[in-house]
């Protein structure tokens, strides 16, 4: 079974949750909703139980709470969907906007050309940034042993 669709579905997924909002709305401004759309899922903002463990290997415990928007449209034949960290209604909206629209193969082309790729860019300026940031921080300790 090839399965290369649903994996490049869940980078875009993945890549329109992380985007910047507003480069998401700039980059979807020439992109008309199809003219049958309707909301399944308005967006809704509510509260999401971290997990972890100790190591990645010791007993689950609660990390804290984050606060998530999910979003689910019909358009053009096609169902999106997207959870997004925060209250940003309108992100949520337009990330489930473009997976609908990136699933139609009359639009993905222009929409992973003029929407997917730019954020994607963009957000690895902000992932190289932060990492410049966190090495230029870096602390390196050192043991002098002292003969006896």
């Amino acid at each position: 079974m090839d399965t290369s669709p649903y994996l490049a579905r869940a980078d875009w997924m993945s890549l329109l949750a992380q985007a910047d909002p507003a480069e998401l709305s700039q980059a979807m401004d020439a992109f008309a909703p199809p003219a049958d759309t309707a909301w399944l899922r308005p967006a809704q903002t509510g509260l999401y139980m971290l997990r972890g463990r100790v190591g990645g290997t010791g007993p689950q415990f609660n990390f804290g709470e984050i606060t998530v928007t999910r979003c689910s449209v019909q358009a053009g034949g096609h169902i999106g969907h997207a959870w997004v960290r925060g209250s940003n209604t309108r992100h949520a909206e337009l990330a489930a906007l473009a997976d609908a629209m990136l699933q139609a193969a009359h639009t993905h082309g222009e929409l992973h050309l003029h929407v997917i790729e730019p954020l994607r860019r963009a957000l690895d300026r902000r992932r190289d940034e932060a990492s410049r940031k966190a090495a230029a921080s870096k602390v390196e300790f050192f043991t002098v042993v002292r003969g006896e």
